[in-house]
């Protein structure tokens, strides 16, 4: 039977394809130019519905904006796809942003990945299309950006795996991109923008790289209190649901206090090359009102470092059981504002706005601050950046000298021992020579010539003290014959006042008491003690004291007879 079934040529094959495929370009290009956009969209849906009606696939598309904003998931796929690259994969993209260092290699547009998870494939294809020009306003810039191309991601799979892919997959893709983010993160410093005033809108923070050399194995501090934070620091790091247990903010309060030049700097820039996190450098003191504090603290990210240095400088901290009572409750525009907001943000209802976070205070007077600040919970951990110690010089001395014994090493830290010297100080020095000893040698002398000056200091300043003791003593004592003086002076007066006109005139011609008398007045006048006490010690004498004063002053060459005559 299949014997005489006669099979066409293969020329007649290739003349039947070819005209099937004119006659496609032939309707295509009619349709292109004589049917509307919109008429064309609509066959173009219900061709795909018919061939995917009998299909067992679901395609999951992804686009790059949810509305105006950014889509989350597009850009963590994006990440996850990149991890899974294939040797058949044939295009890639290649950048380096701006102020990075490292080159970015991705998948390029249009091509299909496969991926498979837990027994089953998916594909991934990315889908990059022209379109019309058009600006993109972003949330976190304060410029439209011109896009003249529209992207999207495709994920097709079997429907059977739908609900896998929903509720296992697409959550295990978001926590890879998440990895692979944090592999690729270049740590940043974040400050203020100084145009941040001018709209609301976009991020009032501007980010630098951090490329700080500091960590924990060169940094100089007493190897106990290095081993302490970063112990807490990883304790921390594994307490997400722990303090999700407990009802805490995921967060963690450090006060690193001590004088100048003892590494606090240091200190922050190890904890963040430690722990990977950015850092947030918050000046207090540009801030205008409580709004500026609440939109900069809800706007930094997870897994971040803020940082206030100089609190005790930035707004008012100082101890509130120790203000005057009568000084007037400060205004909105005060500094308490910022401080409340700033307590409240610490463990109040903001804290809970973000997690893994630490905040970092520093400062060069701890006794400064209001114990309302210190208190568990909001500076959990307080690190005394102390002077330098013979133990935080062996480490100086491996990192600038790179060695660890050596006799002149000896002899300085026997200096150290018995002076209050900075590690800023102790490397300075060291930093002068490549030579070791001579490095070693101009530390020792710097050491005793300090430790000299010191003493001069000392004693200069114990000579001061002691001169100043004799001088409050001399200052007594004058003030004691002043005071008999006027005494003196004063019971003298009592006497002539009380005395007779005739009386008067004989004690007045006799001896002068009364122009002794007014002299000491006088003084103890111009030191201001005025009337008002010899009217508490006797009422009728006031007013003849009140005359006698006025008219001294006016008419001190008249004779004490006069003025008496006209008291």
């Amino acid at each position: 039977m299949y014997s005489n079934i006669e099979l066409p040529s293969t020329k007649t094959v290739i003349s039947a394809a070819a005209s099937v495929a004119a006659t496609a370009v032939l309707v295509r290009s009619f349709a292109q130019d004589f049917l509307p956009h919109e008429l064309r969209q609509y066959f173009s849906i219900k061709f795909q519905n018919l061939f995917t009606a009998f299909s067992n696939e679901i395609t999951l598309v992804i686009d790059e904006f949810d509305g105006l904003n950014k889509n989350q998931l597009f850009h963590a796929a994006r990440l996850y796809v990149d991890t899974i690259i294939t040797p058949s994969t044939k295009r890639f993209w290649a950048s380096l942003p701006e102020k990075e260092k490292k080159i970015h290699v991705s998948v390029g547009g249009n091509n299909d990945i496969t991926d498979k998870f837990c027994g089953f494939q998916l594909k991934w294809r990315i889908v990059v299309k022209e379109a019309q020009p058009r600006y993109v306003n972003y949330p976190d810039d304060f410029h439209s950006t011109l896009k003249t191309e529209f992207r999207y991601l495709e994920l097709t799979f079997h429907k059977k795996h739908k609900d896998k892919v929903f509720n296992e997959y697409l959550p295990y893709v978001l926590e890879r991109s998440k990895a692979v983010k944090e592999e690729q993160k270049t740590l940043k410093l974040h400050t203020l923008r100084n145009d941040r005033m001018h709209g609301l809108r976009g991020n009032p923070w501007q980010a630098v790289n951090l490329d700080h050399p500091a960590h924990f194995g060169t940094l100089a501090m007493d190897e106990e209190i290095k081993k302490t934070i970063i112990d807490d620091l990883d304790r921390f790091l594994e307490r997400k649901e722990f303090y999700r247990k407990v009802g805490k903010a995921w967060k963690r309060g450090y006060l690193l206090f001590g004088p100048p030049g003892t590494g606090k700097s240091s200190l922050i820039a190890a904890m963040a090359n430690y722990l990977h996190f950015d850092v947030y450098d918050l000046e207090l003191t540009d801030l205008r009102c409580n709004s500026d504090l609440r939109r900069l603290l809800i706007s930094t990210a997870n897994r971040s470092i803020l940082v206030v240095e100089d609190i005790d400088a930035s707004i008012d901290l100082s101890d509130r059981k120790r203000a005057s009572p009568k000084q007037s409750p400060p205004s909105f525009h005060q500094n308490q504002g910022p401080k409340a907001r700033l307590l409240n943000f610490m463990d109040g209802l903001w804290s809970s706005c973000g997690d893994e976070r630490i905040i970092i205070f520093t400062t060069n007077h701890k006794e400064k601050l209001d114990p309302a600040l210190l208190r568990p919970g909001r500076m959990d951990v307080h690190i005394h950046m102390s002077y330098c110690t013979p133990c935080v010089l062996k480490m100086l001395a491996t990192n600038y000298l790179g060695i660890t014994e050596h006799p002149l090493i000896l002899e300085a830290e026997g200096l150290i021992a018995s002076m209050k010297v900075t590690p800023a100080e102790v490397g300075e020095q060291l930093l002068k020579s490549n030579d070791q000893e001579l490095a070693l040698r101009g530390l020792i002398k710097f050491l005793e010539h300090k430790k000299e000056t010191e003493r001069v200091r000392e004693e200069k300043l114990e000579i001061t003290k002691t001169e100043v003791t004799n001088v409050e003593k001399l200052e007594e004592g004058s003030e004691n014959l002043k005071t008999c003086k006027t005494s003196d002076g004063l019971k003298e007066l009592i006497k002539i006042a009380k005395a007779s006109s005739a009386d008067k005139r004989a004690k007045i011609l006799e001896k002068d008491e009364a122009a002794n008398a007014l002299k000491i007045l006088m003084e103890f006048l111009e030191e201001e003690i005025r009337t008002k006490k010899v009217e508490d010690s006797d009422p009728s004498l006031g007013a003849s004291v009140a005359t006698l004063s006025e008219s001294g002053k006016e008419e001190g060459n008249k004779t004490v007879s006069e003025m008496v005559g006209f008291a």
